[in-house]
């Protein structure tokens, strides 16, 4: 067992680390009240290559391994939670594209998002159907060399700045077998966007996509027709742990941050780190955020070796946000009244954590994930 990273890695990681410090980390709140991804910072990761590391080489990836965008994802958080999206977007999207999109469409699209020219979507919940995903209606007609598509999607990440997305579509009535991939374009006619006002996480953009009529070319489909919803599903595996070291990322940032507060600040004639109600809850935080940690990365080093990690990545996704969050509460009160305002990002790292035990599939249904694996379909009330 070896919990060292090679000379890679941490080459990778300094690169990582000096870009958020330097680029990330100063304008983290700016960009919440901008209420945008800074396209920018997103071509400055590209030119450094910290986008889709994992991606083959052919597109202008690096063939690195899981646990190598791990690295990226620990830093690239700490300094700027929501601009970390983009990895999990490259990864998660852009292996489905090199996996099952058109050749021509692969070599269009992927190397454009990995150099940060092109911003990737995945559009799968909708309306009535957010946990319970098999459930979609937004309909894709076939019609000659062309799908028709008719329908909306809601609570989509990126929805207002994507410039491509795979849209999951209903093509039959059968069920999860019933389900198409297709890479959209979001410049084609027929296709609009409306933002949230979400309480975190407002740079990213969530918000409904709506397809009246729009025209998608046969070519786009992803994978087999009908194959769409087995095409995500090993896909998330994957995103789901890259949302744990997100989560972790921002809390390890804000608790760096506050052991720095709490040995200056003074209470009582002395530095209020001093006193175990204060340090008793840092050094839990630091318990917790190792264990997460080693948890993430155990799962990625599954992935690496090919091995079984549906029941890890599972738990990565409703562990760690919300370990996260509430160790992101504890670094907010240790401030005091100003943890309360804006002047202190960990307000900001709260509330943009907290999305996530919601999106991308809420803790339920990450534990009945982790019971189905450990004791099978026992545990599956639907069958």
């Amino acid at each position: 067992m070896d919990f060292s990273f090679t000379e890679e890695q941490n080459a990778i990681r300094d690169t990582a680390k000096r870009f958020a410090v330097e680029h990330l980390l100063p304008a983290y709140q700016q960009r919440e009240r901008e209420g945008e991804m800074s396209r920018s910072a997103i071509k400055m990761m590209g030119e450094l290559g910290l986008i889709g590391v994992e991606l083959p080489e052919a597109f202008g990836g690096l063939g690195a391994d899981c646990q190598t965008c791990g690295v990226i994802m620990e830093e690239i958080s700490r300094g700027d939670f929501n601009m970390a999206s983009i990895q999990i977007m490259a990864g998660l999207n852009g292996q489905m594209i090199c996996d099952h999109a058109h050749a021509d469409l692969a070599h269009e699209w992927v190397p454009r998002i990995i150099s940060g020219d092109a911003l990737v979507a995945i559009a799968l919940t909708e309306p009535h159907a957010g946990s319970d995903a098999v459930n979609l209606k937004l309909e894709a007609r076939k019609s000659g060399d062309k799908y028709l598509l008719n329908g909306e999607k809601t609570s989509i990440s990126l929805a207002t700045q994507a410039d491509v997305t795979i849209v999951f579509a209903r093509t039959s009535d059968d069920g999860a077998h019933g389900v198409t991939a297709f890479l959209v374009p979001m410049d084609l006619p027929g296709i609009s966007t409306s933002a949230f006002n979400d309480v975190g996480g407002k740079s990213i953009g969530r918000g409904s996509i709506f397809f009246d009529q729009v025209e998608v070319p046969a070519k786009n489909v992803m994978g087999d027709v009908g194959q769409g919803f087995k095409i995500v599903m090993h896909g998330f595996d994957y995103s789901r742990v890259l949302i744990g070291m997100q989560c972790l990322g921002a809390a390890m940032q804000s608790v760096e941050e506050t052991w720095a507060y709490v040995a200056e600040r003074e209470a009582f004639g002395r530095p209020i780190a001093k006193f175990q109600g204060v340090s008793f809850p840092l050094a839990e935080a630091e318990t917790d955020l190792a264990m997460g940690r080693f948890l993430c990365y155990e799962a990625l080093w599954r992935r690496d070796q090919s091995l079984p990690h549906t029941k890890e990545a599972a738990m990565c996704k409703w562990w760690a946000p919300k370990k996260a969050h509430d160790i992101l509460i504890q670094c907010v009160l240790l401030h005091g009244h100003a943890g309360w305002g804006d002047d202190y990002p960990h307000q900001q790292r709260m509330r943009d954590v907290m999305g996530l035990q919601i999106g991308d599939g809420t803790a339920q249904i990450q534990k009945m994930v982790i019971a189905r694996e450990v004791a099978g379909k026992v545990t599956v009330s639907h069958v």
